[in-house]
C-alpha cells in the first residue's frame, strides 16, 4: 500500500478513536473534535516519523519523474 494512504489512515484511525472517546465521556461534540484534532497531531508527530518519511520520499520521487514521455509527445506531433 502507498504510504500516504497508510499515514492517512493512522492519522484518521487516532482521531476517530479519540473522538469517539471524547463524545462517549460527554464533551461537547465541537470540543471534541479539537481536543481529538490536537491530540492526533501531537502522536502522529511522535510516533509516525518513519511513515512520515515514506510519504516525504514517495513525493520527492514523483516528482522526480517527467511529467511526460517521450512518446506522448511525439504522438502529439
Amino acid at each position: 500500500m502507498k504510504p500516504w494512504v497508510v499515514y492517512s489512515l493512522a492519522r484518521l484511525g487516532i482521531f476517530a478513536v479519540i473522538f469517539a472517546a471524547l463524545l462517549y465521556s460527554g464533551i461537547y461534540p465541537w470540543l471534541s473534535a479539537i481536543i481529538a484534532a490536537i491530540v492526533s497531531f501531537c502522536a502522529s508527530y511522535l510516533f509516525f516519523g518513519k511513515l512520515r518519511d515514506a510519504v516525504a520520499r514517495d513525493i520527492v520521487a514523483r516528482r522526480a519523474r517527467p511529467a511526460t514521455s517521450p512518446d506522448t509527445e511525439a504522438e502529439d506531433l
